[in-house]
């Protein structure tokens, strides 16, 4: 990995993979496009390695897609999307199901406790709008189906989320969708520790249902403006 620096510390290697991932999230680069590292490389002034270390972390977020010639945008499937999300959202349900139809189980409420404490530092200091938030909010929804107690629901909704991640990032690209995620997880977290379970159920299942709305549409403004010139 290089260790040579860009911009306010950034490696070169990262320079490239916000930069890019930026450009192929807002639809700025066609389908069809070759990236080949030739010419990022001399786009960005700089050798092929970090070039070539952004391009893999690309294709590792579902973003471009290996070609015999270089790389290519992915065309997200919005009916996968759709699937994936329902799995998330049975997954995710399920777990606090199980606590509301069994009366001997309760939410593991120390663990819960240390991600409420998480998010209130997070509300006191939002981080700045950021595509990468997404990882954080994975973190959030694995603890509170951890905390349920069934680790195969969590291994599941591990899966998953790596199979949508990289259209869930566009979730993170508004104005005040980190505020709102960092509000709805302190609702959820009260709800479940006043024993309220049908409302926590509610807000949860609004929560995931909002962040698919958004997802959707960002992702469908992308897929028109990288179609523009197919």
């Amino acid at each position: 990995m290089s260790t040579r620096v860009g911009t306010a510390g950034e490696s070169l290697r990262d320079v490239v993979y916000s930069t890019l991932r930026g450009e192929l999230m807002n639809g700025d680069i066609r389908f069809g496009e070759r990236l080949t590292e030739p010419k990022l490389s001399a786009r960005f002034g700089m050798s092929r390695t970090p070039v070539r270390e952004a391009l893999t972390m690309l294709c590792s977020d579902g973003l471009l897609q290996r070609e015999e010639f270089g790389f290519s945008p992915v065309r997200p499937s919005v009916a996968r999307i759709r699937d994936l999300y329902e799995l998330r959202l049975t997954l995710e349900l399920g777990g606090m199901t199980r606590i509301m139809d069994n009366p001997d189980l309760t939410h593991d409420e120390g663990g819960l406790r240390a991600e409420q404490q998480r998010w209130l530092a997070l509300q006191a200091d939002p981080p700045a709008k950021e595509p990468g938030f997404v990882v954080v909010d994975e973190e959030f929804h694995v603890a509170l189906l951890t905390a349920a107690g069934n680790a195969e629901l969590v291994r599941a909704l591990v899966a998953v989320n790596s199979r949508i991640r990289h259209v869930r990032m566009y979730d993170f690209m508004i104005n005040n969708r980190i505020e709102t995620t960092i509000s709805e997880h302190l609702g959820i977290l009260d709800a479940v520790f006043a024993r309220d379970l049908l409302r926590a159920h509610r807000l949860l299942h609004t929560h995931i249902g909002d962040s698919l709305d958004v997802v959707l549409e960002r992702i469908s403004r992308a897929i028109a403006a990288m179609s523009m010139s197919e």
